[in-house]
This record gives C-alpha cells, sequence and structure tokens, in this order.
C-alpha cells in the first residue's frame, strides 16, 4: 500500500493576502459602481429615448451587468 504526505506551506505573507483581498474588494465596489451608474442613468432616459436607442425597459438590467462584464 502506498501512502503520500504533502506538505503545504503558505508562500505568500499576511501583507501580500491582505493586499490582494483589498485589491479584490476594490474591484467589486468599482464594478458594482458602474453597474450602478449604468443603471441610474439608462432607468432616467424616457421611454421614447430607450427606443430611439433601440432599448426596452426590460433591457437595462441586462445591460448594466453586460457593462460589468466588459
Amino acid at each position: 500500500m502506498a501512502f503520500i504526505t504533502a506538505n503545504h506551506t503558505a508562500t505568500n505573507s499576511f501583507a501580500e493576502r491582505a493586499s490582494a483581498l483589498f485589491a479584490q474588494v476594490s474591484g467589486i465596489i468599482a464594478q458594482r459602481k458602474l453597474y450602478n451608474t449604468t443603471f441610474n442613468e439608462l432607468q432616467s432616459l424616457s421611454n421614447r429615448d430607450l427606443a430611439d436607442l433601440g432599448i426596452h425597459r426590460s433591457m437595462i438590467k441586462s445591460i448594466a451587468l453586460d457593462a460589468v462584464k466588459k
């Protein structure tokens, strides 16, 4: 019978992990801000303005999500 022993050593210091977490949270906040801005700007347009852009009001949420994914 064979046994495998694996030793995992943390290669990142606490400061590196904290920095990575801060960067990740900052990115999430920036994405949320972009989503809110896009959503609110499209929501503020009249139905006629949206129709001129080829957008139906029910599409606003998906358009805002697509803006964040890019």
